[in-house]
């Protein structure tokens, strides 16, 4: 449901792939955060915000990515994305998994929250940066 409203927003330039790939980490990490609930509201509600985070971020991720490759390396690009969002799928369950094994599954959910919420934490620092260094001198 997500991914085509994400599309045709961007397309239509309402919406722009820096603030929604910082809310759908953002999203996601909410999720997970709600994983940690006890019960099926707290699955559902994690089911729900995860799916709506990566429905943002994966087709404006892949996108921006198309719009800023040159024509003859849009296959490798394109597939070395695809690559790195398989070792994301891999990812997660493993690092969550390890922390689990250690400590408790609620451990594991914070530690990948934890890590999906800096995504979002790096596009405003990148971005105060960046309005600092255009800004004219006082």
């Amino acid at each position: 449901m997500v991914q085509p409203w994400a599309g045709k927003a961007l397309d239509a330039g309402r919406l722009t792939t820096r603030a929604g790939l910082a809310a759908g980490l953002a999203l996601a990490a909410a999720g997970l955060a709600a994983a940690m609930l006890p019960g099926l509201p707290g699955v559902l509600l994690a089911a729900a915000l995860i799916g709506a985070g990566t429905g943002l971020i994966t087709p404006l991720g892949f996108a921006a990515l198309a719009a800023a490759t040159p024509p003859e390396r849009l296959g490798q690009t394109m597939g070395s994305a695809e690559l790195g969002r398989e070792l994301g799928d891999a990812g997660g369950p493993l690092l969550v998994g390890a922390i689990a094994a250690t400590t408790t599954l609620t451990h594991g959910y914070a530690a990948l929250a934890a890590l999906l919420a800096t995504g979002p934490l790096l596009l405003a620092l990148a971005r105060f940066r960046s309005a600092r260094a255009t800004a004219p001198p006082r």
